[in-house]
């Protein structure tokens, strides 16, 4: 298949002035003294103007249908490279099956991408496949966040991260989730990821808990972002939440390294504006503080929920006769949409439905399960 017709002229066209290009910069200087003018850049040199663009590099980027401008408000110093491996990078993602449009995507979101070697490309994607079995899956990650695959040409710190990782015990399952969810955890330095866990181990100990290692295990496998997030975020919102909520050290543990690890990564600001949220409604529903707890201990993913979201849910279903009883008992009815919810209750109701009688669980099952639930119900 030929790929981005038109470009291999303009290839040979562009490596000629390449060469032109090195040829006049050094022509009347050894390679030495080319280095030492480049090494020892004065103050009034760096106040000259950039370097201009290379024509037959953003002519050939152009034909490849890549977005020249959102690459150069990304990566402008790409842009006025003189030897770049667009080509190559091109035929080497299409070869892996990606297709041009995506090829062009990916260099416009991330035009570094131009500059790695295949050699060097070749040996990080053997290593992704050490996780990620497919290649179309890769691809797909790749399109996702360019920046997880081109960001650093360290191999070694890749292989390094998979080494580490692995030494925790987390599973190929949660090494695939890792790279899948969170890719820059393995384009971090190992070094950083190391602080980061013994930041987690450090919270287990302040807490009195006796498997540290475990717990911050436990953190890492629920939550894929946790390692990628700052230590401040993760630490403001464990404190907000102990106060808010008065936990004690044991409820602590059980609640950061079980059900509450998914929100530990949440913006500070999210967090308490919807904790906020979330508890005037209940107490304009008489609820207590005590409710508010239990709620999210059992259900942390509500502080997710923005209030507006939030108090939509919740007019539809006490419109429709459920008590924030039942919402409390089962409150995972608040996982459907606002447009699922009502849908759900209309069909229901047409059907006579008790909510309390019959329970509200009918509310959150699969779509399967709910459409052969309503067949049953309509006889």
């Amino acid at each position: 298949m030929a790929l981005f017709p038109g470009i291999k002229a303009l290839l040979s066209f562009h490596q000629s002035l390449t060469v032109l290009r090195i040829s006049s910069l050094i022509s009347s200087h050894s390679v030495s003294q080319y280095l030492l003018k480049r090494f020892y850049s004065s103050s009034t040199e760096s106040e000259q103007p950039a370097a201009p663009e290379n024509e037959s590099l953003l002519q050939n980027l152009s034909l490849m249908g890549v977005d020249v401008t959102k690459a150069r408000q990304r990566q402008p110093g790409v842009l006025r490279k003189v030897v770049t491996n667009e080509q190559g990078v091109a035929q080497f993602l299409n070869d892996k099956g990606a297709s041009n449009k995506v090829i062009a995507g990916i260099i416009s979101r991330f035009p570094r991408a131009i500059t790695r070697s295949i050699e060097h490309l070749e040996t990080r994607w053997a290593l992704w496949k050490n996780i990620i079995q497919t290649d179309a899956e890769i691809v797909s990650i790749v399109d996702r966040s360019p920046e997880a695959f081109f960001r650093t040409n360290d191999n070694g710190n890749f292989k390094k991260n998979i080494d580490f990782l692995t030494s925790l015990g987390l599973s190929s399952k949660d090494l695939h989730r890792l790279l899948a969810t969170a890719p820059r955890t393995f384009s971090n330095s190992v070094e950083l990821n190391k602080q980061n866990l013994e930041f987690l181990e450090e919270i287990c100990v302040e807490f009195g808990g006796k498997n540290s290692e475990n717990f911050a295990k436990n953190i890492i496998s629920r939550n894929p972002y946790i390692l990628i997030r700052s230590t401040k975020r993760i630490r403001t919102n464990i404190d907000f939440l102990r106060a808010t909520l008065k936990l004690s050290d044991e409820e602590s543990l059980a609640l950061f390294q079980g059900r509450g690890a998914g929100i530990l990564d949440v913006s500070n600001e999210c967090m308490k504006k919807n904790a906020t949220g979330l508890q005037q409604r209940l107490v304009s529903l008489g609820c207590k503080k005590a409710d508010m707890k239990k709620l999210i201990m059992s259900y942390p993913g509500i502080l997710f929920m923005g209030t507006d979201t939030l108090n939509s849910k919740l007019d539809c279903l006490l419109k429709a006769g459920i008590t924030i009883k039942q919402i409390l008992k089962k409150p995972r009815v608040l996982d459907l949409s606002v447009q699922n919810i009502t849908g759900r209750l209309k069909e229901l109701n047409n059907l006579g439905y008790d909510f309390q009688s019959d329970g509200v669980t009918i509310l959150n099952i699969s779509k399967k399960r709910y459409d052969e639930k309503l067949k049953k119900l309509g006889g």
